[in-house]
């Protein structure tokens, strides 16, 4: 079996490359099977090497992917610098065959087009990420009006199974009233929280009218996806974007 994926269902330019991996089509085993793509998470590192190989094979990537190490802040890499920082939650390129690469088990990729397709970006967005800013820095370092930009909001945790405290409702709430409607008190004093739902509030504040959203839950799905929600260690999938040189 080979690497599969979903493509973005977006209106982007026809330069723009983008695919978000699904868990199947490696050989990693046990927690991590089969495709896991995350070489932070315990797994064997001749398989993860593996995987990304069959990925690159699979999806004819033009380059390896710059796979960063996510620390759920707000930093964001860009591509093209002489030296891009890696301990970063977020990319962007302008030039062809640069390849943004975002890890996620639960947490939200995030995917940002130009229209004409001069710029891309991809940001990791979980709650802390979100509440910080991510998504804004992502933004400010592709240096395109949000007018001119769009985005989608890859497969995450579902609003029926993120269960957050509530401080990170009152962090929310704190800088924007509206996000109280992403959470539904449960009956413990904790809160299910929309993830997308946050996601999409801080696009449309920033200015970004398009912004298309996958229905597909990591938590709920776990022959298509890992989730460290659910329980344990477990593997990580990968989003890519970039920007095609034909």
């Amino acid at each position: 079996m080979k690497p599969s994926w979903i493509t973005p269902d977006w209106p982007a330019p026809a330069r723009v490359r983008a695919l978000s991996c699904l868990r199947s089509g490696g050989v990693s085993a046990g927690v991590y099977a089969s495709l896991n793509l995350g070489d932070h998470v315990g797994d064997a590192p001749e398989a993860v090497a593996e995987n990304r190989r069959r990925l690159a094979a699979a999806a004819c990537l033009p380059a390896e992917p710059v796979w960063l190490r996510q620390v759920h802040r707000t930093e964001v890499a860009d591509l093209d610098a002489a030296v891009a920082p890696l301990d970063a939650d977020a990319a962007i390129t302008r030039r062809a065959g640069r390849i943004c690469a975002i890890l996620t088990a639960d947490c939200l990729p995030v995917l940002f087009a130009a229209d004409r397709g001069e710029a891309v970006g991809a940001a990791h967005a979980g709650w802390r990420g979100l509440a910080a800013g991510v998504l804004e820095n992502t933004v400010r370092a592709l240096a395109v009006p949000p007018s001119n930009l769009m985005a989608w909001i890859g497969p995450g945790i579902g609003p029926r199974h993120y269960e957050v405290g509530a401080e990170v409702r009152a962090g929310f709430v704190a800088g924007d009233a509206a996000a109280a409607a992403a959470f539904r008190e449960r009956p413990n004093g904790r809160y299910l929280a929309d993830l997308p739902m946050l996601a999409y509030l801080r696009l449309e504040r920033l200015g970004i009218r398009r912004v298309y959203r996958s229905a597909e839950c990591t938590y709920a799905d776990e022959n298509r996806y890992f989730s460290h929600r659910r329980g344990g260690p477990c593997g990580r999938q990968a989003t890519l974007i970039w920007l095609d040189g034909r």
